[in-house]
């Protein structure tokens, strides 16, 4: 018989003597009430006795919200006062001061977004999947100056800037919903959103907010804006700045008033800035501050399209001839009348260009990917469908903005989603991935986060660095917490269903320590949580998901609009990118006998083309229209995609064998926590070697990595024996006890390697990580291979002049 007992539960620790932590909840037992406390001292972790009072109760309703006492100092993970990851890990560290009535106050927050996810679930169960609740799927009569050509009428793709392409239109579901602008997407938004907040940002500590219809208002104006400036139509209007409000409304104004919106990355150099602006003609670029200001003025005289700049942060420290502040440049637009403009935008169709997206150039020169407003919002939609998130009317999804927004990803997270279900997106400070997003996080309380993998490495050294320096016993309650949460997240992924999120143990750890570690991150109120952009190794997934925090993994590319691929709780594989979006097909082109080809993409998310680049289009799409990604990959029974690798990043040997470096690389990063980066070396060479670098701590201001090394650095060296602190003091000395863990990482990976071929021969420590002001990383923290090639050549070339020597046990270091 299924009894409900009401415990409350006395953690000790037996050496100290000292509680722990008291709390108290219902839970349903199918065994004698008599058994419970003699079976739950078996879930704690040695060094904890627990005194438990269990009280039979009728199996209703939960009875009032639990009520944490935290221990009198410290938190489970915790830190003292004044270490340097601190910032991060604050409010782990600081349960201590955390009331019970706060606590109570969570719990409450908790139960009501529980509802409201019960709510969202309840409205898009009378939908098929596929099409996503109504709000989603309004299906606006299009007025005939918006109509799509037939098949035939026009091609798949175009590289010209004014012309119009066919949509991969479906028969059904999804793929089949009419095509619509941008503009239509945005009166939409704004008749059902008007009031409710769209965008909000910090001034100093003044938070700042536009509604729906002062943000669409303020886009119009902006608009007219740049058409008296002169923008004219199909030409662009380059952005340079960090994520702000004016960045948002140069976008959309640009794209209202007939031109492109065109993100430029704020770590360009001016030539790069320059190459941008004339590629596609920019009459308008918008810069943040003086100091992006003077990229385009190094430049200025190799841009004969352009006739303005405007500044949208601080004031101008100089009066030149179309230079304007942001002020005077919204002036320009504020009495102008309405009727051009409202004639451009009625003029605008689905399937003609609206944005261009920069790739970051890893190869070459950056291609202008071409972007259609039924791309952007088609896009958005089958991603809203496939995540299944509600409009603002049943419950608002929040995000921040702080990735760069020169990037798809951010732009159809931050922008375009938020705009189709009527969310909040709140801009971080410009320091954000210097050390201030948890700040922001904490404050904003985000229901979605997207982070590229750089990001989570950071919060994971972070934390770990923090735990290092906690006591034995909270050490021990910390680890077993993240015992449990691993076994019940890995069980319920293997199962598809809630398996073992109910157990005892796991409810417990969750009180314990799961709650505590979301709420230090901000996360408190977010279920979704995201990773993309470039690869990111296991060992930080079962991280996070042994904190209860499961990475979503997703996968698409600029020339896909964003997302192919996306995780959900109810398709959530370890390692794979998904299954594809409602309307999306992936097929793998040219597989090998272990079914891994390279991934090719269909649907209406697939882009027009680059501009002015026929042949870099064609090599992109072939003849049917299929998208190729130049990703290798494979496929389950169930269509979950594991991406294996990259075809232009395979190392070629010059014995021929065909390797993947990626693996390799973070099996390195694995077996060696101290290292940063791992790049593997071996194009047409005899055999393989690899450049590493050390973690190091980031320089507040440049973001340049720093000599001194990270916390978690820093502790590994000192289990070794090493005194080191610095980068320099390992590499200067070529520190023995480092170098000899090295070798046994890189021996233990070698051991598993699939070939002799395989094998890493040599390796060396660089004086410095590697980062994106550098040259070595993309904005995306992605690395650029052919960069780091051309900057390390000498290292490189210092491996092969001689034929490896074998290692020996007598001689472990490498020559």
């Amino acid at each position: 018989m299924t009894h409900t007992f009401s415990l409350s539960v006395q953690v000790v620790d037996e050496i100290t003597k000292k509680n722990i932590i008291t709390f108290a909840f219902e839970k349903s037992f199918s065994f004698p009430s008599l058994l419970v406390a003699r079976d739950f001292q078996m879930l704690l972790p040695p060094l904890l006795s627990v005194a438990l009072v269990v009280t039979d109760c009728e199996p209703t309703a939960m009875s009032e919200p639990v009520v944490i006492e935290p221990p009198r100092a410290g938190g489970l993970l915790g830190t003292t006062k004044g270490d340097s990851a601190a910032s991060l890990d604050d409010g782990i560290a600081d349960t201590a001061n955390e009331s019970s009535e706060e606590e109570s106050t969570g719990e409450r927050e908790e139960e009501i977004c529980a509802r409201n996810e019960a709510a969202r679930f309840s409205e898009m169960a009378a939908v098929p999947a596929e099409r996503g609740s109504t709000a989603l799927t309004e299906k606006a009569e299009r007025p005939n100056s918006l109509s799509v050509p037939a098949a035939g009428e026009s091609g798949l793709w175009t590289t010209r800037g004014e012309a119009e392409v066919k949509l991969r239109m479906g028969d059904s579901g999804l793929s089949a919903e009419p095509p619509v602008t941008i503009h239509q997407v945005f009166t939409s938004a704004v008749k059902r959103f008007g009031d409710y907040t769209a965008l909000s940002w910090k001034d100093g500590q003044q938070l700042k907010r536009l509604n729906y219809r002062e943000y669409y208002q303020t886009c119009r104006t902006a608009a007219k804006s740049f058409l008296k400036l002169g923008l004219e139509r199909c030409h662009g209007v380059g952005i340079l700045g960090f994520n702000s409000a004016e960045w948002f409304i140069s976008d959309i104004g640009a794209i209202l008033a007939g031109g492109f919106a065109v993100g430029i990355y704020t770590t360009n150099s001016p030539e790069a800035c320059q190459y941008v602006a004339e590629n596609c003609k920019a009459n308008i670029i918008v810069v943040e501050n003086h100091k992006q200001l003077q990229k385009i003025l190094q430049v200025e005289d190799q841009l004969p399209h352009l006739k303005a700049i405007v500044q949208y942060k601080d004031a101008l420290k100089e009066k030149r001839p179309n230079l304007y502040s942001w002020a005077e440049f919204m002036e320009l637009g504020q009495n102008e009348p309405d009727a051009p403009l409202d004639a451009i935008i009625s003029s605008q169709k689905p399937n003609q260009c609206c944005t261009l997206i920069y790739t970051s150039g890893t190869t070459g020169q950056p291609k202008g990917v071409m972007l259609s407003h039924d791309n952007l919002m088609w896009t958005a939609l089958s991603t809203i469908s496939h995540v299944r998130l509600a409009d603002a009317t049943v419950s608002q999804e929040v995000v921040v903005s702080y990735l760069p927004l020169s990037h798809i990803a951010a732009q159809m997270v931050d922008m375009w989603i938020t705009m189709r279900v009527g969310g909040l997106t709140h801009f971080a400070q410009p320091d954000a991935l210097k050390g201030s997003l948890v700040n922001t996080m904490k404050e904003v309380r985000p229901t979605a986060f997207m982070g590229v993998p750089r990001v989570w490495e950071k919060m994971q050294e972070r934390m770990k660095a923090v735990g290092a320096k906690s006591s034995a016993v909270r050490r021990k309650v910390a680890a077993w917490a993240k015992d449990v949460g691993l076994h019940n997240n890995m069980a319920r992924m293997n199962q598809s269903g809630a398996t073992g999120q109910t157990s005892l143990s796991y409810q417990i750890a969750k009180k314990l320590v799961f709650k505590k570690v979301r709420k230090a991150l901000g996360l408190d109120r977010c279920t979704k949580c995201y990773t993309g952009a470039a690869p990111i190794t296991k060992d930080t997934l079962e991280f996070f998901l042994s904190l209860d925090i499961p990475l979503y993994e997703l996968y698409g590319m600029s020339e896909s609009s964003g997302p192919h691929t996306i995780s959900i709780p109810e398709a959530f594989k370890l390692t794979s990118c998904g299954v594809a979006l409602p309307g999306c097909k992936t097929k793998l082109h040219n597989p090998d006998e272990d079914g891994v080809g390279e991934i090719c993409f269909w649907g209406r998310h697939v882009f027009m083309g680059y501009l002015n680049m026929p042949e870099k289009t064609e090599e992109a799409l072939d003849s049917e229209g299929w998208l190729h990604s130049g990703d290798l990959g494979k496929q389950d029974q169930n269509g979950f995609l594991f991406i294996t690798g990259r075809i232009k990043e395979l190392i070629i040997t010059a014995g021929g064998e065909n390797i993947p470096p990626v693996p390799i690389e973070d099996a390195v990063k694995e077996a060696v926590p101290l290292i940063s980066n791992a790049m593997l070396i071996g194009d047409k060479r005899k055999f393989l070697s690899m450049l590493l670098t050390i973690k190091s701590n980031l320089n507040a201001e440049s973001g340049e990595p720093e000599d001194e090394m990270t916390p978690e650095a820093i502790e590994f060296c000192r289990r070794l024996g090493s005194k080191a602190t610095r980068v320099s003091e390992i590499t200067g000395s070529q520190d023995r006890a480092v170098y000899a863990a090295i070798q046994e990482g890189i021996n233990r990976v070698n051991e598993k390697s699939a070939s002799n071929a395989q094998r890493i021969q040599k390796w060396t420590v660089l004086g410095r990580d590697f980062s994106i002001t550098s040259g070595e990383l993309g904005p995306t923290m992605k690395l650029k291979r052919p960069e780091a090639l051309k900057i390390y050549k000498e290292e490189i070339e210092e491996f092969y002049k001689e034929v490896a020597t074998p290692l020996t046990p007598n001689d472990p270091l490498p020559k």
